[in-house]
């Protein structure tokens, strides 16, 4: 091959090598070095790939001179990469070689990997309350068909259980809404003192039912407009999920704090910034959970969260309505020490 097909190779930003009819390297560009960590030119090709089923591919190929795909995982990172791979013939100076492309499809089979996920659980999240009414229907036409108490009883349970369904639906429903919009930054001035006020006062009832007292705190010198650009409805979505997860979570009897505060200078937007801490004093959890916490239906206690009717998916929403805004969101939590949820959006000077 000659120095200006292998400046072409070159050029070609994703791995390539190519091979030759004895099965050595003759050529590496600088995306397979990079992959490979270092040069294998003039290497037989076994001591560099190592994958039995690679290549077999091209060896077919070679011998075959038809173009074929084959798979490659590259298990030197901290997280496994997976590369489709195109082994195709090549003419050269001296006979038939073969080129093999590597295209990281690592983020597409996460993808798809995140779909079938999604599938199975939206399933399983549907199927627990769907099987208890289908029970509770086939009781109540029979053995329970002429008792009162346990109809009553019953449909009680089935109400409860389809307004888990219900709930779960407008979730998803809402997440689907969220993400279709995630990359569109909202406009709107939104006060979001009065924001909390309207929040706190809709939440009263549940605090009082939980005994829980809601706390409202400034932490800041008074700064008297807390502004932001944003979507009233979607932010009072955000506060009310973190307000009710922390009534619910925390201690019967303690209290719920909602802290204010601005910062002429917030370091995550270089600029003016706006904190919203919740924090509850409840039992707290395991930080080991705080990266998965937000992920869909991912829930710390499974069983504690579907008795309260949780649905698994607030915390996704909440995220990604403050990715919309441009926001940061954090989560700090000890055993015993209670939870604070922080919301950061960037303030209008």
């Amino acid at each position: 091959m000659n120095a200006f097909s292998e400046d072409i190779l070159a050029a070609v930003p994703m791995p390539l090598l190519l091979v030759g009819a004895d099965e050595r390297i003759r050529v590496m560009n600088p995306g397979a070095m990079q992959l490979f960590s270092g040069s294998g030119k003039g290497r037989h090709i076994v001591t560099v790939l190592r994958q039995p089923s690679l290549l077999q591919v091209v060896e077919q190929t070679l011998r075959s001179g038809v173009a074929a795909n084959g798979r490659y995982v590259d298990k030197n990172l901290a997280r496994e990469a997976t590369y489709r791979v195109r082994v195709a013939p090549v003419q050269d100076t001296d006979g038939t070689c073969v080129l093999l492309s590597f295209e990281d499809i690592t983020d597409l089979q996460q993808a798809g990997e995140m779909r079938r996920d999604f599938v199975a659980n939206v399933s399983h999240e549907l199927k627990t309350p769907l099987t208890a009414l289908l029970g509770f229907i086939e009781t109540l036409r029979g053995a329970a068909r002429n008792d009162p108490e346990v109809r009553e009883r019953f449909l009680l349970i089935m109400e409860r259980e389809a307004q888990r369904m219900n709930r779960l639906v407008s979730d998803l429903l809402s997440l689907s809404r969220v993400e279709s919009t995630e990359r569109q930054q909202p406009t709107d001035p939104v006060d979001i003192k009065a924001l909390v006020e309207s929040t706190l006062v809709s939440l009263e009832s549940l605090a009082s039912s939980e005994n829980v007292r809601l706390i409202t705190q400034r932490m800041d010198d008074g700064h008297e407009d807390l502004v932001v650009r944003g979507d009233r409805d979607q932010l009072q979505q955000v506060l009310t999920n973190l307000i009710e997860n922390a009534i619910k979570y925390g201690r019967s009897g303690g209290s719920v704090q909602v802290r204010l505060s601005y910062s002429s200078r917030e370091l995550a937007f270089r600029g003016p910034g706006i904190r919203i801490d919740v924090v509850d004093d409840g039992d707290g959890f395991d930080p080991i959970h705080i990266p998965r916490l937000t992920e869909r239906f991912y829930r710390v206690d499974n069983h504690r969260s579907r008795e309260m009717g949780g649905t698994g998916l607030g915390l996704a929403i909440a995220k990604h309505i403050v990715n919309r805004h441009r926001g940061r969101f954090r989560i700090e939590t000890e055993p015993g020490k209670g939870a604070t949820f922080t919301v950061l959006l960037p303030a209008i000077p």
